[in-house]
């Protein structure tokens, strides 16, 4: 399974992209749901709790999976919800051929810079990856949702609950 073993930060990312010839788009397009004009009166963080990468099909699969559960069961104006952390880093593989006649067709490690597919955002312990923001009535929406999405990321995280406005 080729996402496991991109988890791990080993590089800084990797973002010169004058180098890279077609590098794919990030799946996720659209980072924003909800009403963000609207003052709410608490707000839910889904945070890593260790270092790693996050491949942008899990994160738009995170995104579809809480902001479905949300609108849902609050409907589309009553919550704020935000992807945070943008896919910049380009992954890459080198490509190796197996079986007969292979070692006609592939260079092993010489020039092996490897080809672009695909791209993950690199998140630090403690960084917000989620952010939902409700009133008090969309609390225990909101933790279910973050639940949901936090299924769909290959780093283990903790859901944190913030108080935004003092009565």
């Amino acid at each position: 399974m080729r996402p496991r073993c991109w988890r791990r930060m080993e590089s800084p990312a990797y973002t010169r992209r004058e180098y890279i010839d077609g590098i794919p788009d990030p799946k996720i397009r659209k980072f924003t749901h909800g009403d963000p004009n609207r003052e709410f009166e608490y707000e839910l963080v889904l945070v890593a709790k260790r270092a790693g990468q996050i491949r942008h099909n899990a994160l738009e699969a995170a995104r579809i999976a809480a902001n479905r559960y949300l609108e849902k069961k609050l409907g589309k104006n009553n919550y704020f919800f935000r992807v945070v952390p943008y896919p910049h880093h380009v992954l890459r593989e080198n490509k190796m051929i197996f079986g007969a006649g292979a070692d006609r067709l592939q260079d092993g490690m010489r020039l092996a810079f490897g080809k672009p597919v695909g791209t993950a955002a690199q998140v630090w312990e403690g960084s917000t990856i989620l952010l939902v923001r409700v009133d008090e009535a969309g609390i225990e929406v909101a933790k279910e949702a973050l639940r949901r999405g936090r299924a769909k990321l290959p780093l283990p995280c903790r859901i944190e609950v913030r108080k935004l406005k003092a009565d």
